[in-house]
């Protein structure tokens, strides 16, 4: 199951958090038929000096061409644990690891910045706005002669997909599909004129009274969700001084909330993806200049002290990038559970159909409903 076959060699890859039992491949055909292109075109010839690979998920892209020495851009905290963490299983005399954020220019990785990247490896993600904003970061790191090798699996390859590349970049087409993926090939054309990047965007929340912006892989990045509006109109409220923790702050709105409904707390914000934690820092230092709050990318509660907060609020997702399951929610609980002082609180919203409520009694040994509609219930749970 975690036996990567590539013609770069055979690579044992892990997804992370790491798991017993696993039954989640830490890679796609999209990733292989990546590198079985790479192999073919290197064979042929072609040499890659300055790579950059974008989106690599679990690490199989960055484990198996690690001897090219690539720059690697990831939005995901928890990726950039698991390519650490097959890197260093794989490549035990330590090659170098360029790893950045999609928020910050990996030109200063490359050996001079009049030397664009002449290999740009793209994995598709679900967020069309996040690759519209990766394809306008990438465009200045791009000369004329920059291979641009893009992939993914056939039902995240849309018509939409094909027309950011030529709007943003240049000539596009695709591969046949090969194991339900598909490459994408583009070529750069330096004479296009895009539009600006449209992101961050300004998300006006006149109804609550803030003035909220959002990068391009937050969740619900054009509107307000309606469970987050419904956790927002039954946000509880404290003189008390507390400390309050937003576990997977998105753009930190449910931790705005809290901090006007407890003048007196300290809020903590968290989340997985650096574009979510930035954009929560910026919405609450705007809407709560006389405030402080702490911001920290991690997984789940990683490096957040146990017995240390009064109060957690969580909307927990229910996919890890293409991944979709329970198993994130339940670890957010579980981490909750330790982190927060005997006779703190976690409050959860969740659709009612996903039944959070019965993992919540087994972890806490209580759970009541604090509010709900047809759709959505607001879960109490205290830590005794």
């Amino acid at each position: 199951m975690n036996q990567l076959h590539a013609p770069q060699g055979d690579f044992t890859l892990n997804r992370y958090p790491v798991r017993a039992k696993e039954t989640l491949r830490a890679w796609d055909a999209a990733d292989e038929y990546i590198l079985q292109n790479i192999a073919d075109a290197q064979a042929s010839g072609e040499a890659f000096q300055n790579v950059l690979i974008i989106n690599d998920s679990c690490g199989a892209l960055a484990t198996a061409l690690a001897p090219m020495r690539p720059v690697i851009m990831s939005d995901s905290f928890v990726s950039h644990q698991a390519i650490r963490h097959n890197l260093q299983s794989n490549w035990p005399e330590k090659v170098p690891l360029h790893l950045t954020d999609c928020l910050q220019s990996p030109a200063e990785y490359f050996p001079a910045t009049e030397a664009p990247a002449d290999l740009v490896i793209l994995k598709i993600t679900k967020s069309l706005a996040q690759l519209e904003d990766q394809l306008h970061r990438l465009r200045p790191l791009m000369g004329e002669n920059t291979r641009v090798l893009a992939a993914g699996m056939v039902k995240a390859i849309h018509t939409s997909t094909l027309e950011l590349f030529e709007k943003i970049i240049g000539p596009t087409h695709t591969s046949l599909a090969k194991k339900k993926a598909r490459l994408i090939h583009c070529q750069p054309d330096l004479s296009l004129s895009p539009a600006p990047n449209p992101f961050p965007k300004a998300l006006p929340l006149p109804e609550h009274r803030l003035d909220i912006i959002n990068h391009a892989s937050v969740f619900s990045r054009d509107k307000l969700d309606i469970g987050t509006r419904f956790f927002l109109d039954n946000m509880p409220a404290s003189d008390a001084p507390k400390q309050i923790i937003d576990l997977g702050c998105g753009n930190g709105l449910l931790g705005i909330a809290a901090a006007g409904s407890h003048p007196n707390a300290t809020l903590t914000m968290v989340d997985e993806s650096f574009m979510a934690v930035a954009s929560a820092e910026r919405n609450f230092t705007f809407n709560h200049p006389d405030r402080t709050a702490h911001f920290q990318v991690t997984d789940c509660l990683t490096g957040i002290a146990d017995n240390s907060a009064d109060l957690i609020l969580n909307n927990p997702p229910f996919h890890q990038q293409n991944t979709i399951g329970d198993f994130i929610a339940v670890q957010m609980f579980k981490d909750a559970k330790r982190t927060l002082k005997t006779g703190g609180e976690l409050l959860v919203i969740g659709n009612r159909h996903l039944g959070y409520h019965v993992t919540l009694k087994r972890l806490f040994g209580n759970c009541t409903t604090q509010a709900s509609n047809k759709k959505f219930v607001i879960l109490r749970c205290i830590k005794r």
